[in-house]
């Protein structure tokens, strides 16, 4: 053989064998961590990945999400009759500025502040008509906006035909004939004229035919359609007033709390105009349309003016009275909304935290009414509760059922909403909706699970639609879908 076939074949040896130790590492090598004896006794739970710890496997290798080994969760690592949840020792606890509250029986107040507009009354409303055709000699400088005393001069008119009836009356008079007198008397008050008018004219024994027109009460002059040298007709309207004695307070009550409302019940406003001064009225009317855009009634609050300092546009912040109710209270700002759920941070003294979700309900006075998922006596964690929660989350510790410690609901609380339809897709719909007070909610775009995918059979993107949805554990869940009323 020749020197340069000697090399090839020592080249080739060399890489052969290189290539079967490589082989022989790679197959000896295991696939994963290698158990110890003291784990391989250990019951698992499941295997998580620690990246996404809330997704759970049933069986060992790698992970779909960041293509990592699965980690085991042992059933001892929570510890023997532990509570699931995150432990925080003392020190860091109160680094965080933790502070724990009692879940407690109390008085929550039923008050209701909401926010109105000062409006005319409209059962305080006078009309300034023309008892007969004539002409506007004089006007008196009044314009819409102005106050007027009742029995202030709007115009003076020239009624023609008034003077030929007033020249008769005194030629009867003058006759003596009672009869007669009465008839001619009776005659003038059917053409129009005033009582003072006549007086005058018995009076003095001359014609009258000039009048002036007068406001029959006191107020603001809404309209005004007199002027000098114009000709009017027999019942045109001259004048539109509106009493200031007595003004409305429309107040925007939210769907949802309507029915703390009742007729006759007593309201104070408060405004910016005035502060530190309270103004008391009652409700006389729940108008029977609610707003389809903002999900509220209006509530009529008729309240005294003598003043006259309310006026009409003025902006009022309205709190209703009420009888306070026994209710299961939690300071609010435990409370943690995430839109799908609502939980509160349970605390122990040994430092041990666990999520537990809860059905609110009504809120006043820095606290909060629970009607599910709390009992009296619990600690829920008032302080640094979104720390521990973002804790819990990545350890994936699952928040205890609304449920536990209370009693189910029957049928759950349906919460009213209007918006469009921004996509379907099987038992999910994708809704842009406005503010839903009862959870308050502001204006976003947001997906909900469909109780029943038939429900949006017949709907497509961009139709508007009322829906109605329940909070449930799987997330906020549409259980009625209507297409809104065309405004």
């Amino acid at each position: 053989m020749t020197r340069v076939q000697l090399i090839t074949l020592a080249i080739t040896g060399v890489l052969i064998a290189g290539g079967a130790g490589f082989l022989a590492g790679r197959q000896s090598r295991p696939a994963g961590p290698v158990p110890t004896q003291a784990e391989e006794s250990r019951k698992v739970l499941y295997w998580y990945d620690p990246m996404v710890p809330g997704q759970h496997f049933t069986e060992p290798g790698r992970s779909p999400y960041m293509d990592m080994q699965l980690v085991p969760k042992y059933a001892d690592e929570a510890g023997a009759g532990e509570t699931p949840g995150v432990r925080i020792d003392a020190a860091k606890t109160q680094n965080l500025g933790v502070r724990l509250a009692k879940a407690v029986r109390g008085e929550l107040p039923s008050a209701l502040s909401t926010t109105g507009v000062i409006e005319f009354n409209e059962r305080d409303l006078a009309v300034v008509q023309a008892k007969a055709s004539g002409f506007v000699q004089r006007t008196y400088g009044h314009a819409p906006g102005d106050v007027v005393r009742a029995g202030a001069p709007l115009a003076d008119l020239l009624v023609p035909e008034w003077a030929g009836a007033q020249g008769e009356y005194l030629a009867v008079r003058r006759t003596g004939d009672e009869a007669l007198i009465r008839a001619a008397r009776q005659r003038l008050q059917l053409l129009g004229m005033p009582p003072s008018l006549i007086a005058n004219v018995d009076l003095s024994g001359r014609v009258r035919n000039v009048t002036t027109v007068t406001t029959p009460v006191g107020g603001a002059i809404k309209s005004l359609g007199v002027r000098t040298g114009m000709t009017v007709a027999a019942g045109q309207t001259l004048a539109e007033l509106n009493g200031v004695s007595r003004v409305w307070l429309n107040a925007a009550v939210p769907e949802a709390m309507a029915g703390q409302v009742r007729l006759g019940q007593a309201a104070t406003a408060t405004l910016t105009a005035f502060p530190g001064e309270a103004f008391n009225g009652r409700v006389t009317a729940i108008l029977p349309e609610a707003q389809a855009e903002s999900r509220t009634l209006t509530v009529r609050i008729e309240m005294p003016n003598p003043a006259g300092r309310l006026r009409p546009g003025m902006f009022a912040t309205v709190q209703f009275a009420g009888a306070p109710a026994p209710a299961l209270l939690v300071p609010s700002e435990a409370v943690i909304r995430t839109g799908r759920r609502t939980l509160v941070m349970l605390g122990a003294p040994d430092g041990q935290f666990r999520p537990a979700e809860v059905r609110t309900g009504r809120e006043a006075g820095g606290k909060t009414e629970i009607l599910a998922g709390l009992s009296e006596g619990e600690q829920v964690v008032a302080s640094g509760q979104f720390l521990i929660d973002s804790e819990a989350n990545l350890s994936g510790v699952e928040a205890r059922p609304v449920t536990t410690g209370s009693a189910p609901d029957a049928t759950p609380t349906l919460v009213e909403g209007m918006g469009r339809i921004e996509e379907v897709k099987g038992d999910w719909i994708t809704l842009s909706h406005g503010p839903i007070p009862a959870l308050q909610w502001p204006a976003m775009t947001m997906q909900f699970r469909l109780a029943d995918p038939t429900l949006a059979r017949g709907f497509k993107t961009g139709d508007r639609v009322t829906f109605a949805f329940a909070q449930e554990r799987a997330g906020p869940t549409v259980r009625r879908l209507q297409k809104a009323p065309v405004q």
